[in-house]
């Protein structure tokens, strides 16, 4: 087990450094330039070429493009994430203002995810064929369809402008005001926890399905224990290791699927903060998110694979 952990750190490391080299290679491909959008149109056409390099020898961009990602690499290593050029804030400080607003959406929604699609699932299974497997097959592929800002959208619509019920917009720190930020946070846990829930439903039911006809199972039901005993000690441990591989992938999509949502309901978390920086140019934000974000998903895929060994003693790591 410490070897493959071990390796799978040194494939990650590898991994990383590609993204963040790609990242800032796509950043600096991109039409644009971010001192320009430090003035206005009035002042860019009043500042004098020794202003403009000024600005770019300040922020580093007048060197050459592998000596400014060398130079970013050295300082992550040392703690600095660099400046961002548009807000003038350290990239660390702006980072950890963003992602405790996307953790709190995130997680509840993949938790919720797991608490509702599971079940369902199993239930899905167990009773094939009846009006609640078909009830719960018709819901999850309208889950798995239904597009989040849309959905948004119309939850907007309908709890805070035609009932009044809900805030239409914002984000309050649970710490500051816990009821309102349970009320900010109603809807847009829903729009990101909608498809996780169908997703999980949906391979759940599957692999139960599949391990029901296993030759264990019918062994045991010969046994005459009760259809609890038999799904929750013999099927169920085998039947959720694909569905832990899609828990893992639907936990990555819920951290992009934050974008959309946060964008709609006006949240300033990660993927605002990064849609923001990528149209203002803003490198070293763009670059600083692009890595936290890699490492979570990262380890969010590590803790899947470890899990395995788990839920199945068969599997082994050597």
């Amino acid at each position: 087990m410490t070897t493959y952990i071990a390796r799978r750190l040194i494939y990650a490391a590898i991994v990383l450094l590609l993204i963040t080299l790609l990242t800032f290679l796509a950043m600096r491909l991109l039409p644009g330039d971010p001192i320009y959008m430090l003035m206005t149109p009035g002042e860019f056409a009043q500042a004098s070429m020794e202003q403009i390099e000024a600005l770019r020898h300040e922020f580093g961009l007048d060197k050459p493009i592998m000596w400014q990602y060398l130079n970013w690499l050295g300082g992550i290593f040392r703690g600095d994430f660099g400046i961002s050029i548009i807000q003038r804030l350290e990239v660390l400080d702006i980072v950890a203002k963003g992602f405790p607003v996307s953790l709190n959406l995130s997680l509840p929604a993949f938790i919720i995810s797991l608490l509702i699609g599971m079940p369902a699932g199993v239930i899905s299974a167990i009773r094939r064929g009846k009006w609640i497997d078909n009830g719960v097959t018709i819901i999850a592929n309208v889950g798995i369809t239904v597009p989040i800002f849309w959905l948004g959208i119309m939850l907007i619509y309908l709890f805070s402008l035609k009932f009044d019920f809900l805030p239409v917009q914002g984000y309050t720190s649970p710490f500051v005001d816990l009821g309102q930020s349970i009320r900010q946070v109603i809807m847009p846990i829903f729009c990101l926890s909608i498809f996780p829930i169908a997703a999980v439903a949906r391979q759940t039911r599957s692999s139960m399905l599949e391990v029901m006809h296993q030759d264990y199972i019918r062994t045991a039901w010969s046994k005459g224990l009760k259809e609890f005993s038999v799904v929750s000690k013999h099927a169920l441990k085998n039947g959720l290791i694909p569905v832990i591989t899609l828990s893992g992938m639907s936990l990555s999509g819920i951290i992009g699927g934050a974008v959309l949502v946060e964008i709609v309901f006006n949240i300033q978390g990660v993927g605002r903060m990064l849609v923001s920086a990528v149209l203002s140019h803003d490198y070293p934000v763009v670059q600083g998110f692009s890595l936290f974000i890699a490492i979570m998903i990262l380890l969010i895929n590590l803790i899947v694979d470890i899990s395995y060994g788990w839920l199945d003693p068969r599997i082994r790591y050597d």
